[in-house]
C-alpha cells in the first residue's frame, strides 16, 4: 500500500470515497432492510450481508435518535420526519416525563429506565432535525428534555446521574463518563440550533465538573469512571471524541482546562492506543498505557479520523490520508462495514447495528472536501 502525500487533494479524494460508500451503501440499508415499516423504527441490526434484519427483541430510543440525526444530516427530510414522529409517539413517557430506554418487538414499553445517554441523544438528534427542518416540536423537545435532565438527573458537584428508575425516584446509575460526553455533544448541538445562551452556562458547568472528577492528571485523559474508582480505564476512542468536542466548544471551555488536558490525551491515546502498522484503535488502556482490551471497534476508528482532521497540527494532518485509507481497507466492505475486529484483523462481530451510521456520519462530515 502506498502512503499518500499530505496535500489537500490527497485527503479530499479518499474522504470522498468514504462519503460515496455512505451515500450509496449505508443509507440505503437503513431506508430498506434495516427499517421496520410497520413500527416505523430502525431494527437494532442487519445481517453481515445487509440483506435482512436480525430478529427483533427490542427497539431503543437512542438508536431511533441516532438514525434521526443521520437522515437529518443527510438531507433526507422525508425519512427524518418519519423517525422524528416515531421517536415522539413510541418512546415518550407521558406519565412520568422523559423517555423510555426501549420498547419490545410490538412497540410496547420494555425497559422503562430513565437513562441519561438516551436523553442526551434525544436532545442531540432533535437539535439537528429542528435546525434543518425548522420543526418547532423538535426544538421544543430540545428545551424540554434539557430542562428535565437538569432537574431530574442532577447529582452532586454539577455532575449528572447515569440512570434512574422510571419515576425518577431512585438513582440506579451514578455519574460515569460516556453519558456526560454525549450530553456535552448534545448541548453543543442545542446551542447551535437554538442560539439560547442558557446552554453556554450549562456547558461551562459540565466541562468544569468533568475536568475535576474525570481527568487523569498524568496523561490528561478522561477516564471512564471518576478518578479513584477501582479498575478504571482509559478509552482511546473517547479521548479522540472529547478532543473533537473541546475543539468545537472553543473558548467556552477555556476555564475548565480541558483543551490542555485533551491535547495531552490525544498524544497519549495515539502513542499507546493506535497500532502503527494497521492504524487500528484499541478499545481501552490502563493508566500507564498498557492495553486492557485490544478489540478494535469501528466507532473508535471514526473518532480517530475526526480528531486527526480537527487537530490543526501539521503532523496530524499529514497522517490523515493514510489513516483514511487504512480505515477503508480494514473496516469497510461492499455490503457495509465490519463492526469489531481483533488486533490481528479477525471479525469479532459480523452484523451491522443501527447505531453505527451516526459515527460514520459525524466523522465523514469533519473530513476535508
Amino acid at each position: 500500500m502506498q502512503t499518500m502525500t499530505p496535500s489537500a487533494a490527497s485527503t479530499i479524494t479518499p474522504a470522498t470515497t468514504l462519503r460515496d460508500h455512505f451515500t450509496h451503501v449505508v443509507l440505503p440499508l437503513w431506508r430498506g432492510p434495516g427499517f421496520n415499516t410497520a413500527l416505523k423504527l430502525p431494527f437494532e441490526a442487519v445481517s453481515a450481508e445487509g440483506h435482512e434484519p436480525l430478529p427483533a427483541a427490542r427497539y431503543r430510543a437512542m438508536a431511533c435518535a441516532r438514525q434521526l440525526f443521520v437522515f437529518s444530516q443527510a438531507g433526507d427530510a422525508t425519512h427524518a420526519k418519519v423517525l422524528f414522529d416515531s421517536l415522539m409517539h413510541t418512546f415518550q413517557d407521558t406519565r412520568h416525563g422523559g423517555w423510555f430506554y426501549s420498547v419490545d418487538a410490538q412497540g410496547a414499553p420494555l425497559d422503562t429506565t430513565k437513562d441519561l445517554y438516551t436523553h442526551a441523544f434525544v436532545v442531540f438528534a432533535c437539535a439537528e432535525y429542528g435546525a434543518r427542518s425548522g420543526n418547532r416540536d423538535a426544538l421544543e423537545a430540545v428545551h424540554r428534555t434539557s430542562a428535565l435532565i437538569q432537574s431530574r438527573f442532577a447529582a452532586e458537584a454539577d455532575l449528572f446521574n447515569a440512570a434512574l428508575t422510571a419515576d425518577f425516584a431512585s438513582v440506579t446509575g451514578t455519574p460515569i463518563q460516556n453519558p456526560l460526553m454525549h450530553l456535552t455533544e448534545a448541548w453543543l448541538a442545542a446551542r447551535d440550533a437554538t442560539r439560547d445562551s442558557a446552554f453556554d452556562a450549562a456547558l461551562r458547568r459540565l466541562a468544569g465538573a468533568v475536568a475535576h472528577h474525570f481527568v487523569h492528571a498524568p496523561t490528561g485523559c478522561i477516564a471512564e469512571l471518576p478518578i479513584g474508582s477501582d479498575d478504571n480505564r482509559l478509552e482511546p476512542g473517547h479521548q479522540f471524541e472529547w478532543f473533537w468536542l473541546v475543539k468545537q466548544a472553543g473558548a467556552l471551555f477555556e476555564a475548565s482546562g480541558l483543551d490542555e488536558s485533551l491535547t495531552r490525551a490525544f498524544s497519549f491515546a495515539q502513542q499507546y492506543g493506535v497500532d502503527p502498522q494497521t492504524g487500528g484503535v484499541c478499545a481501552s488502556l490502563d493508566e500507564t498505557g498498557r492495553i486492557k482490551d485490544a478489540t478494535q471497534r469501528i466507532w473508535a476508528q471514526t473518532e480517530y479520523l475526526r480528531a486527526l482532521a480537527s487537530h490543526g497540527d501539521p503532523a496530524a494532518l499529514a497522517a490523515l490520508p493514510r489513516q483514511i485509507e487504512l480505515f477503508r481497507q480494514r473496516f469497510l466492505r461492499p455490503q457495509g462495514w465490519f463492526e469489531c475486529k481483533t488486533a490481528a484483523g479477525e471479525v469479532v462481530r459480523a452484523d451491522m447495528p443501527s447505531t453505527t451510521p451516526y459515527h460514520l456520519a459525524t466523522a465523514y462530515d469533519a473530513l476535508p472536501g
